[in-house]
């Protein structure tokens, strides 16, 4: 579920002793991260991340001890806050727009997934109705994580304030977006139904410190539903960088670490295609130097397949 081509990643793990624990995934392997020793996952380090950013530089992921019979979970358990960008890729709003939208028009804005209902790890599955009018889509995204607490922080600043990137899936309901009977054109989009589904947020499988991405708007980024690919693209198609995104969100809330912001998705989503998630599918989302995310889907108990 995991490979780095060379490069490794943080992560949260589960330990045989049903604890968790901060490890370092390398290749297939997952091993020990000794700075990190004391802290139960990677919530909790990143609190400290200025303070353990010089031992984490030295880290070397070959040298370390095997840790074995962990179990990789999702990284960041659990945000304060998780934003997701708009639109945000270029090909993706030509395709939504058959065209039309003009990438130059494009300004920043997000919306919220609750943390510790929609956040889930590598393997965990996604759950979902089995309704095919629910139309429950996929959307890959490079997801920023945030190291440091900062309020109205410039396009300048931002990179200090970047600890590292994850994969995001932003997991969508369709079918809930437009409500009907809205008293007015101002209240008839749901947000809410549309993205804040339990288990609609698969992160990881690590976080890879900034450090080791050294251009964030280029990365290969793959989504897969059982091995047909879905979307491919490149975060070179971002409207809106990672910096500015940073800016945008800060001027709003406090950043926090830990903090989450996904960056938006490529062209390629089932709405496009009209080709939905149904139980027995699996997802799996590959970023360059990130590595992979993969999530079978799976129907709630007591609904129909």
């Amino acid at each position: 579920m995991h490979s780095y081509d060379a490069v490794w990643a943080l992560a949260t793990v589960r330990t045989r002793t049903g604890g968790t624990a901060c490890a370092a995934l390398y290749g297939p392997d997952v091993r020990e991260v000794p700075c990190l020793g004391g802290y139960a996952g990677l919530f909790e380090a990143l609190r400290d991340w200025d303070t353990l950013t010089p031992a984490l530089r030295k880290y070397q992921p070959e040298q370390a001890a095997l840790l074995f019979g962990a179990e990789v979970v999702a990284p960041i358990r659990y945000p304060r806050t998780l934003l997701c960008s708009g639109p945000n890729y270029r090909d993706h709003l030509a395709e939504m727009t058959h065209g039309t939208g003009d990438p130059d028009a494009i300004t920043p804005f997000f919306f919220l997934k609750p943390p510790t209902t929609t956040v889930i790890g590598p393997g965990e599955a996604i759950v979902i109705s089995g309704d095919a009018e629910d139309q429950v889509d996929w959307e890959a995204e490079l997801g920023v994580v945030i190291g440091r607490a900062g309020r109205d922080i410039s396009s300048e600043q931002a990179p200090s304030y970047v600890a590292g990137y994850t994969i995001v899936n932003d997991i969508s309901a369709r079918g809930p977006f437009r409500r009907p009977n809205a008293p007015h054109d101002a209240f008839a989009f749901d947000w809410f139904g549309q993205k804040a589904l339990d288990t609609s947020c698969p992160t990881g499988p690590g976080l890879t410190p900034e450090w080791l991405v050294p251009d964030p708007h280029d990365l290969s980024i793959r989504l897969t539903v059982n091995d047909v690919d879905m979307q491919v693209s490149n975060t070179k198609e971002m409207i809106v960088g990672v910096c500015e995104l940073i800016a945008a969100a800060s001027s709003v809330v406090t950043l926090q670490p830990g903090d989450v912001i996904a960056t938006g998705t490529p062209a390629g989503v089932g709405a496009s295609s009209g080709r939905f998630l149904r139980p027995g599918d699996t997802v799996e989302v590959t970023i360059e130097r990130l590595g992979r995310l993969l999530n079978p889907v799976v129907a709630r108990a007591g609904t129909p397949t």
